[in-house]
């Protein structure tokens, strides 16, 4: 019986806008943003940054040697926030109802903390809310050192959540990170980017 249900942050919460991250980047001087930023998984200073190998000052650094002039930690940020294209509102109050129902709800998201400081932020619902407001816990790429598809993230989630993977309901629009999570054995529901999950999330549920 699902008594979990772990959500992907950009695509299922947030609608994804790759191409506004990839526009900001470039006006930094980053010529080849598009090759270097993914939709699901980053590579490169990108991927350090998102798998916790280096921090966001170091990513600042690089980033500025990659360019030829220096970046600021603002500048940094406005660029990754870039990906962030709207929160629907339906898509929240979902959130919050499923927790009334009596499902834990769980973040699991690649991420960094660029991205962090919005999501983190009373700026993130536009109510004064941060995400933190809509589930019970959160883990993130770059705090566990870990990103998906690894299996291994989601072990480890399973694990701190001291639950079995038939209990879970993992929500990503990542085909890989989906497949992934059906390896360890959670069930799995794929909405595309912007989709409106909000009622068809109870067919996975009954």
């Amino acid at each position: 019986m699902i008594n979990t249900l772990i959500f992907d942050l950009g695509g299922v919460v947030i609608t994804l806008d790759q191409q506004q991250s990839v526009r900001r980047f470039e006006a930094l001087g980053l010529k080849d943003a598009a090759e270097r930023l993914d939709a699901y998984t980053q590579q490169g200073i990108f991927g350090d940054l998102e798998g916790g190998l280096i921090s966001a000052e170091d990513f600042r650094r690089e980033l500025s040697l990659l360019v030829g002039h220096e970046v600021s930690h603002e500048e940094c940020a406005f660029a990754w926030q870039g990906y962030a294209k709207e929160v629907p509102q339906r898509n929240l109050d979902t959130l919050l109802r499923l927790r009334r129902e009596g499902y834990r709800v769980l973040l699991l998201s690649n991420t960094n903390p660029y991205m962090m400081e919005w999501v983190n932020s009373e700026r993130f619902d536009g109510k004064g809310n941060p995400a933190a407001h809509y589930f019970d816990a959160m883990y993130l790429s770059y705090q566990m050192k870990l990103m998906k598809p690894s299996e291994e993230i989601f072990r480890r989630v399973l694990m701190a959540e001291q639950i079995p993977p038939s209990a879970c309901l993992f929500i990503d629009d990542g085909p890989r990170n989906v497949a992934a999570a059906s390896q360890v054995g959670m069930s799995t529901f794929c909405p595309e980017n912007g989709e409106d999950w909000t009622n068809e999330i109870y067919q996975y549920l009954k």
